[in-house]
Formats: C-alpha cells, structure tokens, sequence
C-alpha cells in the first residue's frame, strides 16, 4: 500500500493538479479507505521536493485534506447514529465501524473524555470510528473541530515537510516510520523547528537593537555638530 501511494502521487503532475490528488487521498483516508494518512501527507512533500508545488501551499492542503475528510466523517456519524457498529446493521460502514471498535472507542470517550478526538489522530486504526462515535454521541462541531485542527496542526506540516526535507531519501523515511521512528521523527523536527524559531526570532530582536541604534546615532550627530564651539577669526 506505500509504495502504491508513492507510486501514484509521485507520478502527479505540477501545480493544481498535484494539490488535488494529495487533497483527494486525504479524503479518502479520512472516510476511512485503508490508507496510511502519515505516508499520504509525506508523498505531499515529496512532490514539493521534486519542484511540483510549494511547501506552503502543500502544508496548508495537507491541513485542510485531513480536516474535510475528519469533518465527513464526523456529520456521518451525527446523521447515522447508532444504526452503525451494531450487529447485523450499517452497510457499508459497518465493515469499518465494527462493533468490536466501537465499544473500544465508546471507552476511550470515558477515559478522556473529549479530548480523545486529539489523541486518537495518532493512534492508527482507531482514528474514522473515534470521529464517527464523536459525531453519533453529540459532541458539538466547534469543540469537534478544535480538537481536530489541534492535531492536524501538529501533524501535517511536519509530515509534509519530512516528505520535502528527506526527498531524497524518501524510502529510508518511511522504513523509520514503520520499524516504529515516528515519535523520533517527529521529535527532531519538533526541536528543530524550536531551534529555528528563536534562531529568527533573536536575529529579528538583534537587527531591531542595530537599527534603534543606528538611528539614535544618526539622530545624534547633527547635535554635536553644532554644539562645537566657533573657530576663532
């Protein structure tokens, strides 16, 4: 299934297209198609490595995949209810929202309560029922969608940008992420992306400083100049 996914976003074009195809499998990923959202998003950065889109632009479409695709889901389960994961009923989602899996879901609710919503974006498997089950028990859009734009925030960037940052080795990133290196992964780029942002933000405060001076000085001269007393005739 990875290299199949490597292999149809890698062979996108430039451009809209591009954007469209990774938005699309996100889609997909979120309905709860079996597969793998971290691959998905870092094929997205891989395109953006080969010069086919932006980096920007693929983070924002990452984002936005994965909170449409967790959205639908979500309206599925307000609308179908309890009708799925429960035996003999459910259609076609019952092959996804089995009862097995929902009661196993129904339990991480009374464990955290809410907030499972944000944990369970990184708990493959478990992801399409908890945001189904979150639609089927009432849990209110607003607080639905901040939980899930909080996760997706600390997702699809960094996957995104693994994809572009490790283009060139793409197969050895993915090897780490199935042989279990995803929490390393993510740590350095974590840390990274901290060291990065107060690298620019002292540099920012640094230049700020040279130019308060520069103009203090500059505002000074014209002063000592005329304070200088008169040459003798």
């Amino acid at each position: 299934m990875d290299q199949f996914l490597i292999n149809l976003v890698g062979s996108a074009g430039s451009g809209l297209f591009a954007y469209g195809l990774v938005f699309g499998v996100l889609l997909a990923c979120g309905l709860g198609v079996p597969l793998p959202e971290d691959i998905s998003l870092i094929t997205g950065g891989f395109l953006v490595y080969q010069g086919k889109a932006d980096l920007t632009v693929m983070m924002i479409v990452g984002y936005l995949g994965i909170i449409i695709g967790d959205s639908m889901i979500f309206f599925a389960g307000r609308r179908l209810g309890s009708k799925v994961g429960t035996a003999g009923q459910g259609g076609l989602f019952a092959k996804i929202i089995t009862p097995e899996k929902r009661a196993r879901v129904e339990l991480l609710f009374k464990k955290h309560g809410q907030k499972i919503v944000m944990i369970a974006r990184f708990m493959p498997g478990v992801r399409t029922v908890t945001y189904f089950t979150a639609g089927s028990v009432g849990m209110r859009y607003a607080t639905f969608a901040i939980f899930d734009s909080a996760a997706a925030l600390a997702s699809a960037p960094i996957f995104v940008y693994l994809g572009f940052r490790f283009g060139g080795q793409l197969d050895w990133l993915i090897e780490q992420l199935k042989s279990g290196q995803r929490t390393v992964l993510l740590a350095v780029v974590v840390i990274g992306a901290v060291g990065y942002l107060i690298y620019r933000w002292r540099s920012k405060k640094e230049k700020a400083l040279n130019q308060a001076a520069l103009r203090a000085i500059s505002k000074e001269a014209p002063v000592a100049a005329t304070s200088e007393p008169p040459s003798a005739p």
